[in-house]
């Protein structure tokens, strides 16, 4: 079933355009812009030029995914097969499933969210060209990390986000950013250069880096230790990619000192390219050398799961002067442990709690990286203490719109029943109470034990989270009130004068600030712009929630499919 019923050299068109259209629009914007287009303000101009690239692109996800046929989400749709390099075998080879079509929308919808939203508030730094043009050679490599089918052209995806994201921490960036962003680029590339070893390993034993033909053959093709060396290598520069403890050290620091749009980015895209690679490539492709580590891997991701959860309550403790975008960090640490238990069960039931986790936390995390900059602007600091002691009222008596958002962001990312982040989470310990045949149930009923007291764990710091920044201290301390705050502002330092064209960026009246023991000092809540860029996420967040089986039922044939050998 088709919602829209197009012929497939028509569907062929829309997934070509989709990763090359963000690619090309890198150059353009990058090309001294033509007289009618200029405009008054050429920043806003090549801003605008941002979120048009990035929204006809997110127009053509949605009409490649209304031509998507439904009844047959396990067959690959929209393929082009073209001869690249025949020395090697290498194939242009693209095609979307029922596993990769929701990351492709999330990813196109995340990055025309992040161009709008710096549309109207452009990040404090160099040219916004070199801004833009960043950010659309990230999402073409995102999108093409989702839908091509070749090893070689995965990694060269793969590696093709690593610079963008660089540079976009490191110019862009707050405090400590040239350390954060050589911290990212060398784990990364260290573990990509142990992950290529093993991508050619497959490739040169099994005489193919068609990713279709090597699920097909379902590692009979390969001798159980190549399967073994293989999953080693390509797992470790995924799973410093997930982030997996104990190689997740680069993140936090990456996330604290990025743009708001950058952090969005981070969490809610770049993280599912390595749980991605773990079902697209791993499972299917070495099944045995999975089934070796998977315990380990199960071990890694409960771990990571407590791990994440103590390290944010220590954070969001009063007195500890944690950072909240740095908690949130931390927090996606523990949530994509969920998503790593879910894939080392090797079940249908266990590996579609993984997928819908991977979405849940792209939308539930964007959100609340976007909030967690938005409060930042609004007080000059993401300093827990200084947000919980600006005024006893805090956000809810502030900014009360935007206190509630950020509420239902923290309980959604702690997995309330009827928010999206609930059914993943669920799933993937399900998946764990019984794993795959050859694994040992006692281990891993240990391991979903484990990781439902880390979701106890996650609730107990995103409601100290909540009560602090959204009701603030009881007793309001004084060196810590807006009286003596200067940086309780709506707008940040720096933002660029108003201009003849696009958007006001002006900053805002001050609002009036509390004077010592005033429980209330208005900050400008929820802006119009805000509204359109966070209402998308939270509206998904409630609409996977209450229906689970949007995501469902496109991800189980495939996984199915995917764990059989390509059987349907």
């Amino acid at each position: 079933m088709t919602v829209i019923d197009i012929s497939p050299s028509v569907m062929q068109f829309l997934l070509a355009f989709i990763v090359v259209a963000p690619l090309l629009g890198a150059v353009a914007a990058l090309l001294p812009a033509p007289p009618g287009l200029k405009g008054r303000n050429p920043d806003q101009a090549v801003l605008r030029h941002g979120v048009t690239v990035t929204g006809a692109v997110l127009i053509a996800a949605i009409v490649l995914a209304t031509g998507f046929d439904h009844d047959h989400p396990a067959t690959m749709q929209a393929t082009t097969d073209i001869s690249w390099i025949p020395a090697l075998d290498v194939r242009i080879h693209l095609g979307i499933d029922g596993i990769s079509l929701p990351l492709l929308l999330l990813t196109a919808l995340l990055t025309f969210l992040c161009a709008l939203y710096s549309y109207f508030k452009p990040p404090a730094g160099p040219s916004p060209k070199a801004f833009t043009a960043l950010v659309l050679v990230l999402e073409s490599g995102t999108l093409a990390t989702f839908a091509v089918l070749d090893l070689l052209l995965f990694f060269l995806a793969f590696e093709m986000v690593l610079i963008p994201m660089y540079f976009l921490i490191a110019r862009w960036g707050g405090d400590q950013r040239r350390a954060a962003a050589w911290k990212f680029i060398l784990y990364t590339l260290l573990g990509s250069v142990v992950m290529l070893l093993g991508l050619l390993l497959i490739g040169l034993r099994s005489g193919t880096f068609d990713m279709v033909a090597l699920a097909t053959d379902n590692g009979r093709g390969l001798t159980t230790s190549v399967q073994v060396i293989a999953v080693l290598a390509i797992g470790v520069g995924l799973a410093v990619k997930t982030p997996m403890w104990p190689l997740h050290s680069w993140l936090p620091d990456a996330h604290t000192a990025a743009p708001t749009v950058g952090s969005v980015l981070l969490a809610g895209v770049l993280l599912k390219m390595g749980t991605y690679g773990f079902v697209r490539i791993l499972l299917p492709v070495a099944p045995d050398g999975m089934r070796t580590f998977a315990p380990y891997l199960a071990a890694f991701a409960v771990v990571g799961i407590v791990y994440g959860s103590l390290a944010c309550l220590a954070l969001a403790r009063r007195g500890a002067k944690g950072d909240l975008k740095r908690l949130i960090a931390y927090s996606s640490v523990g949530h994509m442990g969920f998503v790593l238990l879910g894939i080392a069960t090797m079940t249908p039931t266990g590996v579609n709690g993984a997928l819908f986790a991977n979405i849940a936390h792209g939308l539930i995390t964007g959100l609340l990286f976007f909030l967690a900059g938005a409060v930042k602007d609004r007080y000059g600091t993401a300093d827990l203490d200084t947000l919980a002691g600006a005024t006893g009222a805090a956000l809810y008596g502030r900014a009360p719109r935007l206190g509630a958002l950020l509420a239902f962001a923290a309980v959604a990312s702690l997995g309330l029943p009827g928010l999206a982040g609930f059914w993943g989470e669920m799933l993937t310990l399900f998946g764990a109470y019984s794993p795959a045949e050859g694994l040992s149930r006692p281990a891993f009923r240990t391991f979903m034990a484990i990781g439902a007291f880390g979701t106890l764990l996650t609730a107990a710091y995103m409601l100290i989270v909540v009560r602090r920044v959204c009701m603030g201290e009881h007793t309001p301390h004084p060196e810590l009130s807006p009286a003596t705050t200067p940086a309780d502002v709506s707008e940040p330092a720096g933002a660029p004068e108003p201009s003849g064209t696009g958007p006001s960026t002006a900053t805002p009246p001050r609002p009036a600030t509390a004077q010592p023991g005033a429980t209330t000092a208005r900050l400008a809540d929820i802006q119009t712009y805000e509204a359109a860029t966070w209402t998308p996420l939270a509206a998904l967040t409630v609409l996977t929630g209450l229906w689970p089986a949007v995501l469902l039922g496109l991800t189980d044939p495939a996984v199915q499919k995917l764990l059989a050998g390509g059987k349907s």
